[in-house]
C-alpha cells in the first residue's frame, strides 16, 4: 500500500494543468464529469447486473459432466424436500441463464427464478444445463403464478428450456437432457410421474408450448 503523505505532492498538479492545451484540459473535464455523472446513476438506480451464480453442465460428449453431478448442492438435500418438477420454455428463441435471470431481476425477484435452465444453442449452448443458484442453495424458486404459487414455487422444482415452444420444436440435445435430468430426479427424489407437471398445468400460460412433446411430461391429461 503506497503511504507517501507528502505535501508538496498536491502542489504539483495545478502546474501540470497549466501546461497542458486548451483542447486537452477540455477532454479533461469532459471525462471527469462522465465518471462522476456514472457514479451517481449506478448509486440512483441501484440495481447491477445481477452475477450469476450456478454451475454449467456442457452438453459435448466427450466433455460432458455426469448428471450426477446436480447433486452435489452447497446445502443437502433433505428427504422429502420436493413433491414434483414444473416444466417451462423462455417464451424466446434465443437466451441464457444470465439474460433470463436478467429478466426475472427486472420484475423484482432477486436472480434466476428457475432451478435449471437448458439451453438451445442461441444464447447457451444446445443441451447446456445450467444448475441455478436456487438449486445449489435448495431454495425455493420463483418460477410460476397462480393461486398456488406459494406452495408450487416453494415445493416444486422449476426447469426452464430456451425457446418458444408454440413456434418452434426443441432441439434433440435439449430434450434429450431434459430427459436425462428427469430421470435423475424422479430416481433421487422419489418423485412420482403424475408430480412431473408442465407451466400450463399450474399457472394461466401456455407454457411450454404445443412444440413439447407429451412423452417428456410424465403425465397425463396435460393437452399436449
Amino acid at each position: 500500500m503506497r503511504t507517501d503523505q507528502s505535501p508538496t505532492a498536491p502542489a504539483r498538479l495545478p502546474g501540470v494543468i497549466e501546461r497542458l492545451s486548451r483542447t486537452q484540459r477540455v477532454w479533461l473535464a469532459l471525462v471527469g464529469s462522465m465518471t462522476c455523472v456514472g457514479g451517481l446513476l449506478l448509486a440512483v438506480d441501484g440495481r447491477p447486473t445481477p452475477s450469476l451464480d450456478g454451475v454449467a453442465l456442457v452438453a459435448t460428449p466427450a466433455r460432458a459432466a455426469s448428471i450426477e453431478a446436480i447433486f452435489n448442492t452447497r446445502a443437502p438435500i433433505e428427504p422429502g424436500r420436493w413433491d414434483g418438477v414444473v416444466i417451462y420454455d423462455s417464451g424466446s428463441m434465443h437466451g441464457s441463464a444470465a439474460s433470463i435471470a436478467q429478466e426475472h431481476v427486472e420484475r423484482g425477484l432477486h436472480g434466476l427464478g428457475y432451478h435449471f435452465v437448458i439451453g438451445n444453442g442461441a444464447g447457451l449452448d444446445d443441451g447446456e444445463l445450467h444448475v441455478g443458484y436456487r438449486w445449489l442453495a435448495q431454495a425455493p424458486g420463483a418460477h410460476t403464478g397462480g393461486p398456488d404459487q406459494d406452495r408450487i414455487n416453494r415445493r416444486y422444482i422449476g426447469i426452464c428450456l430456451v425457446g418458444d415452444g408454440d413456434r418452434r420444436p426443441f432441439t434433440e440435445r435439449q430434450l434429450s437432457r431434459l430427459s436425462e435430468l428427469l430421470t435423475a430426479l424422479r430416481d433421487r427424489l422419489d418423485i412420482p410421474e403424475e408430480a412431473i407437471l408442465l407451466g400450463r398445468d399450474v399457472a394461466p400460460t401456455r407454457s411450454p408450448g404445443r412444440f413439447f412433446p407429451a412423452s417428456l411430461a410424465g403425465v397425463q391429461g396435460t393437452g399436449v
